[in-house]
């Protein structure tokens, strides 16, 4: 079989987006003509015949083997593309990594360190995010993502690192903690603080402290973990954080770990064609080096559904 050009793929993929040889004609800068040669190119490389038309019609329909086509390219080749042409403007080698803020602040320069010493020349470009990470990946802005929700989308597949606990942190002068069944009573009438709407970690903090109807309502809402815990250290409030969060040094508050909580996954996400990736597949490696045992608790059988990279 001959060789498929990147352009010939392109050109159909347009064609089956606009649904017309003259809309995929505008988005490239072709001439009418140059699109169907290419879509004909394509069909004899691939032997079959991918689009209907009629002559002098306005609009194309896809062969099942057309449909099939574009459903393996979509949305990958517009992910391809977008990579492609940061990296062209750029002229440098990036990986660009999204996560929680808290992820990053407390746990990643360990993984950061070691990653580096595979890669001394590439620029890691990090954006501390929890909502929105797919959509990233999806439309080319991020190649890899850690995340604590779990997508369900093959376009951005995860791996499950492991998981870990929160812990209730209140300022060390409110006294000796209270049992675990007694911490949202305990919570009414207390100062709140937590994480901005949407968050993970805000929406079990509140399902948790809502329980039994009470009405939870948070005195401060903030971006991520140093800042809460930073308000909890001032006097503030309370807040339900990870425990990774809380060391021995951190004499102005105290801190109780939520076994009656579920545990936070961890999952490394990428974009599908990057999963082979000498880069993804070594920061993968170095999360699970550095993460897994140390901070998170691995996996349990039952909870890998899908081989590793």
């Amino acid at each position: 079989m001959a060789k498929i050009s990147l352009t010939l793929i392109q050109t159909f993929y347009q064609v089956a987006r606009h649904g017309s040889f003259s809309g995929a004609a505008r988005e490239l800068n072709l001439s009418y003509q140059s699109a169907a040669n290419h879509v004909r190119r394509l069909e004899q490389i691939l032997q079959g015949k991918l689009i209907d038309s009629e002559q002098g019609a306005k609009r194309i329909s896809l062969t099942p083997r057309g449909r099939a086509l574009y459903s393996l390219l979509h949305p990958e080749l517009d992910i391809m593309l977008e990579r492609l042409t940061k990296l062209i403007e750029n002229q440098r080698s990036s990986l660009r990594v999204g996560m929680p803020q808290a992820i990053f602040f407390y746990l990643f320069p360990r993984v950061l360190s070691r990653f580096r010493e595979a890669f001394p020349e590439m620029e890691f470009a990090v954006y501390e995010r929890d909502t929105v990470l797919a959509e990233l990946v999806k439309n080319g802005s991020l190649d890899v993502c850690i995340s604590e929700r779990y997508f369900g989308d093959p376009v951005v597949p995860q791996r499950l690192l492991g998981s870990y606990r929160l812990s209730l942190v209140y300022p060390h002068v409110w006294g000796e903690p209270p049992k675990q069944e007694d911490i949202p009573g305990w919570a009414e009438g207390r100062p709140f603080v937590t994480y901005e709407p949407g968050q993970t970690l805000r929406n079990l903090a509140v399902d948790f402290l809502g329980r039994d109807g009470a009405i939870v309502q948070p005195a401060i809402s903030t971006s991520g973990s140093s800042s809460v815990k930073r308000c909890v250290e001032e006097g503030l409030g309370f807040s339900i954080i990870p425990s990774w969060c809380v060391g021995p040094e951190d004499g102005a508050i105290r801190s109780t770990k939520l076994t009656n909580l579920p545990e936070v996954r961890v999952y490394f996400g990428s974009a599908g064609f990057l999963q082979k990736h000498p880069m993804v597949q070594q920061l993968l490696e170095d999360c699970r080096r550095e993460l897994v045992g140390p901070v998170l608790d691995p996996p349990r059988s039952s909870e890998i559904s899908v081989p590793p990279l």
